[in-house]
């Protein structure tokens, strides 16, 4: 396997496993029990969508590492995740933001993969990751324009959500040596593609709610080569803290 392949496994398993720890912190704290439970549920598929591309990874990598090692026994610097999931929840509408955010780009990217024939075993995991992506986008969805087209508060909250997170979305669309593999070997569309199909699906849904898209263009990096935000180390002590404890434990 070469290195830009690896590469695209890990940022895929990070991605939904960091994002998958960050939505099962809401278990028990949503706003309305029927919230927890679908924040729960998303976490649950990301959770698998996780195990999947990290499992390929590992099988693939041959050094004999399961989805396990990969999950617990990596350095914050080892992950591949966008810094945008490893963003700390806040109050319910950052959640919801961070989330559509991320839905929104998901849905494109796992359209592409699930389409490809390059790589089978990706595309088999992506349809099937498609298929719960698409639940998930509308969720969030529902809730932005919920919140932006509610009360004052409601519009002035979530407007806020937008504005702080929209520095860490350019980092999606970074053009790279793993982006050049994607789009030279027909797994992915090309970056500057893929942002337009993705602002024209994010700007229905900000139109209907009623909220502006930040004029900002200086955008945040770096999780795809392993430098983070401090987020990420605290969020990582406590997912692996049984394995650092207890090495090779198993349930």
């Amino acid at each position: 396997m070469n290195s830009e392949n690896h590469q695209l496994l890990l940022r895929l398993g990070d991605d939904a496993l960091i994002l998958s720890q960050r939505l099962s912190e809401w278990c028990g704290h949503g706003p309305a029990l029927e919230e927890d439970i679908a924040l729960s549920n998303i976490a649950l598929d990301l959770l698998g969508q996780a195990r999947s591309f990290l499992t390929l990874a590992g099988a693939r990598e041959g050094l004999n590492r399961t989805e396990d090692d990969l999950a617990y026994l990596r350095s914050d610097r080892e992950f591949r995740n966008a810094l945008l999931v490893e963003l700390p929840n806040g109050h319910f509408g950052d959640t919801i933001m961070r989330q559509f955010l991320f839905d929104q780009f998901a849905l494109l990217r796992y359209e592409c993969l699930a389409a490809q024939r390059f790589d089978l075993d990706v595309a088999a995991i992506s349809a099937k990751a498609l298929k719960e992506t698409k639940y998930h986008a509308e969720h969030s969805a529902k809730w932005v324009i919920r919140l932006g087209d509610g009360t004052d508060e409601s519009h002035e909250k979530i407007q806020e959500s937008l504005n702080t997170l929209w520095v860490y979305t350019g980092e999606l669309f970074e053009p790279d040596t793993v982006t050049s593999y994607c789009t030279n070997n027909g797994l992915i569309s090309d970056p500057d593609q893929l942002k337009s199909q993705w602002l024209e699906s994010i700007n229905l849904v900000l139109e209907e709610a009623t909220l502006s898209l930040p004029s900002s263009e200086w955008m945040q990096c770096g999780g795809r080569n392993g430098i983070h935000t401090e987020h990420l180390s605290y969020l990582l002590a406590e997912m692996q803290v049984l394995q650092h404890k207890y090495p090779g434990a198993k349930w």
